[in-house]
């Protein structure tokens, strides 16, 4: 045998480990995963729900900081316009007199 066929051996062989040590690590996460979601009360004939709600979730959490984001500018203008009321009303005076 030449070099070249030993290498190509020998790199099969440890692709083909890496392939089985792949799937084996999938299937104990795999079994992880499902043994947790379990533990939740969440069953395999759920993950449709389960995704939906998680869907739901998201899209509360998006409005939720949207909403703070615009009550952050509400506040915001309702600081300034209040100074600037008050520094006109300032002006007002100091021109009348």
């Amino acid at each position: 045998m030449q070099d070249n066929e030993i290498r190509a051996i020998v790199a099969e062989t440890l692709a083909e480990q890496q392939r089985h040590q792949q799937e084996s690590v999938d299937a104990i996460v795999l079994k992880a995963v499902a043994s947790v979601l379990a533990s939740f009360g969440i069953e395999d004939d759920d993950r449709k729900e389960l995704r939906a709600d998680f869907q739901h979730l998201r899209r509360w959490r998006k409005s939720v900081e949207q909403a703070q984001t615009y009550t952050f500018k509400a506040v915001i203008t309702v600081i300034a316009t209040g100074l600037m009321g008050a520094v006109w009303l300032g002006v007002k005076v100091v021109l009348g007199k």
